[in-house]
């Protein structure tokens, strides 16, 4: 089993477009801890939204390459200058996978709804003001609006329509984007989650969630309607904490 990721190397850039950071490599981490589920689970369709640089894709694609070689990928971005980078980033690696700039998924979610088995999102998180939100250029990588959510908080209904019934969501998240009430919003959705890497770097606190369909109603219920929600992801975040740090 192949544990390569993309070579930071042949990773194309482009001044308006995100370059792979602390963000994207604990992403990438998430997926190669999850490596052997991933190809247990044999996914169909592979998604990213928010696809930059290519790094994260054009990763997961040589992740499951050699086991998995009839995968169909696809990339999204709305930054034309992101779709051609992704290309070549895929072009450098031998890979491949359907590009289309896009926003979110506008022009996809009728012919790919129930349809995706692995969806991976790096979302312009960084509180801004709103104004910031979706501007030209780099800055939409980033910026994020109130508490960071404005993007995430468009991409988790999407998230709902294009996942089957088995597929599984990871994303990209900051403390200040308030991880325990995303996994809320997605709960009463019928989702469970789980906190797959944790990394503190100097100026942020990344949490990667993984997020995938729970089939017992009655707990769905019963957890969405209580309080003690966030309180029980507080206690998760902190024991992954610790352990991290043992």
């Amino acid at each position: 089993m192949s544990s390569k990721t993309a070579d930071i190397m042949r990773v194309s850039s482009h001044r308006e477009v995100y370059e792979p950071c602390d963000d994207s490599f604990a992403l990438v981490d998430a997926l190669l801890a999850d490596q052997t589920n991933l190809i247990n689970h044999d996914p169909k369709l592979c998604m990213e939204i928010g696809c930059g640089s290519g790094y994260v894709i054009t990763s997961l694609i040589l992740l499951l390459k050699e086991n998995l070689p009839n995968v169909h990928y696809i990339a999204t971005d709305t930054n034309p200058i992101a779709a051609r980078v992704t290309r070549e980033t895929l072009q450098a690696h031998g890979v491949s996978a359907e590009i289309v700039c896009t926003d979110i998924a506008s022009c996809l979610e009728e012919r790919l709804a129930g349809l995706v088995d692995v969806m991976v999102v790096n979302p312009p998180y960084v509180p801004t003001p709103e104004y910031e939100v979706g501007v030209e250029g780099i800055a939409s990588a980033w910026a994020g609006g109130e508490n960071g959510r404005s993007v995430i908080d468009r991409v988790l209904p999407v998230v709902d329509r294009l996942l089957s019934d088995k597929g599984w969501f990871y994303l990209v998240t900051l403390t200040s984007n308030y991880p325990s009430e995303i996994c809320l919003v997605m709960r009463k959705k019928g989702f469970a989650s789980r906190i797959v890497v944790q990394r503190s770097t100097e100026e942020e606190n990344l949490i990667i969630l993984k997020f995938w369909r729970d089939k017992d109603e009655e707990s769905v219920e019963k957890e969405a309607s209580s309080v003690s929600f966030v309180k029980q992801f507080s206690r998760s975040l902190s024991s992954f904490m610790e352990k991290q740090w043992r």
